[in-house]
């Protein structure tokens, strides 16, 4: 059997059974002896849709779409979910949203909602940092949402039949213990179900693929004035059912890497 998260979630009705028999007699280790690393490293697509709470939206100054609004974040972005953010040398806008993941778990196109739940091979926590001047600075979001190590995942990959109702679990993000986000996913202008639709109407949707559903309100943005993350924050995303993860805020050093290997 593969050991790919993504060939599981795949093939989840072949591997659960396997997997339900083979973890009586995996070995245990406590959760302060490993690290764990984002469940889909290198996917594919990572979408992510705007201002899809209302009360985000406002604070944000922006008026309710009738239209998804969507954009990309880089594969690059991708990081492990207790690993360091960095904050970039060319900015000190940095803004955190937590969000509900999904992970695509077939391929899908031209999927109607109502049918959305087939190709839905789990759920993730993860967290949206944005760094703000940038996101303003052009018409599209790419680079504002883009930056390295800005959208850790995790910390685990929880499959749909574990969670009762995705419709009534809460996301919260903590700032240094302060909470900031306090939301609902039945708050969703546009429901998890609606943006399969939209998304595979355009492109087929892979296994492994990560959408990035909206944040609640609370960003360091809506504030007055803006509340931005600073190096040595601590940030902290939940989400009920599916788990936590925490990252620190640490000074990018803004060295110039060349190299033929990935870690230079």
């Amino acid at each position: 059997m593969s050991t790919s998260i993504v060939d599981i979630i795949r093939n989840w009705e072949d591997t659960r059974t396997i997997l339900e028999r083979a973890q009586n007699d995996a070995p245990k280790y406590a959760l302060s002896t490993v690290k764990l690393h984002a469940p889909i490293p290198r996917p594919v697509k990572v979408m992510a849709i705007a201002k899809n709470y209302a009360a985000h939206a406002a604070e944000m100054n922006g008026e309710v779409s009738p239209v998804q609004n969507w954009f990309c974040k880089q594969v690059t972005s991708i990081n492990d979910p207790f690993a360091p953010v960095m904050m970039p040398v060319v900015s000190d806008q940095l803004d955190y949203e937590a969000e509900l993941v999904v992970v695509i778990g077939k391929y899908g196109r031209n999927v109607p909602a109502n049918r959305a739940h087939e190709i839905i091979g789990g759920y993730m926590a993860g967290c949206d940092y944005t760094i703000r001047d940038w996101q303003k600075a052009v018409p599209n979001f790419t680079m504002g949402k883009g930056f390295d190590s800005h959208a850790p995942i995790g910390p685990y990959l929880v499959t749909p039949d574990e969670i009762e109702n995705i419709e009534n679990v809460r996301i919260r993000c903590y700032v240094n213990d302060e909470l900031r986000q306090d939301g609902c996913v039945k708050d969703m202008m546009f429901s998890i179900a609606d943006q399969i639709a939209h998304l595979s109407a355009a492109m087929t949707l892979e296994p492994g693929d990560i959408i990035f559903t909206g944040t609640p309100a609370g960003v360091g943005q809506g504030f007055k004035p803006p509340r931005y993350l600073k190096v040595g924050d601590q940030v902290r995303v939940e989400i009920d059912e599916i788990g936590a993860m925490s990252a620190e805020i640490m000074a990018e050093s803004g060295e110039c890497v060349i190299s033929t290997s990935k870690h230079a």
